[in-house]
């Protein structure tokens, strides 16, 4: 089981005050001297955490791999393949949302997304697509050429309920997709997810950064590393 830790929010602060610190990079290094597997940012098309300057940078100093959460828009495919991150994810956005509260509609708009996969996939970035745990989904991300889904777990995390999620992640690798899961796990509910086989990765952020505020980034994310670990 590979864990990305999702250091979004480590740049929210940063932003609220429009200082250098706290440093992303700091917190990639910290991250990954805790277990991480690699490092997830989210470039939003209102720039509201991690700005167009950070992806460089991080991508330069990760001793790991970028994980490149972007929307399918023009200008993210163009910065996406300017940087050439080993992976890039797509999410759906929405402004006013706090966070991304959804999976990608990739049955709704499959040749437009097969088409943004394309570039990306002719320059060697692996492609995810962040979806709801629907057989309609899956199926969809399969057609679109994607190479892996990430699961999105805001349900289960809500409701405690991972049976959707079982379903999804064997019918997403029968379709012969890597199987990854994220949104709002944290280390008393992720057994349910990290117990699955099908599941090969998993994204967390926020709860990292909030525990990171008690204990250190560092120590944070090693609690998450034993956590899954011991499932």
């Amino acid at each position: 089981m590979k864990l990305g830790v999702n250091i979004d929010h480590v740049a929210t602060i940063r932003q609220a005050r429009g200082t250098l610190y706290p440093d992303i990079v700091e917190a990639a290094r910290l991250a990954e001297s805790g277990g991480a597997d690699f490092i997830t940012v989210h470039l939003r098309e209102d720039r509201r955490h991690i700005v167009d300057a950070d992806i460089p940078i991080l991508q330069q100093a990760v001793r790991t791999h970028l994980n490149l959460e972007i929307a399918a828009t023009d200008e993210m495919l163009d910065i996406a393949l300017a940087v050439a991150p080993k992976k890039v994810c797509l999410v759906p956005e929405r402004r006013q949302e706090l966070t991304t509260e959804g999976g990608l509609d990739v049955s709704g708009q499959l040749s437009r997304i097969r088409n943004f996969c394309a570039p990306l996939q002719a320059a060697k970035i692996s492609v995810s697509l962040f979806v709801e745990p629907s057989a309609e989904q899956i199926e969809a991300a399969a057609v679109a050429g994607a190479a892996a889904v990430e699961l999105h777990t805001g349900a289960y995390a809500k409701s405690g309920d991972s049976r959707p999620l079982v379903v999804a992640a064997r019918a997403a690798a029968a379709a012969g997709l890597a199987v990854h899961a994220g949104h709002g796990l944290h280390v008393d509910n992720i057994a349910a997810v990290a117990c699955l086989p099908e599941v090969v990765e998993l994204n967390i952020g926020h709860a990292l950064i909030a525990r990171a505020l008690f204990v250190g980034l560092e120590a944070a994310v090693r609690e998450m590393v034993t956590a899954i670990a011991v499932v």
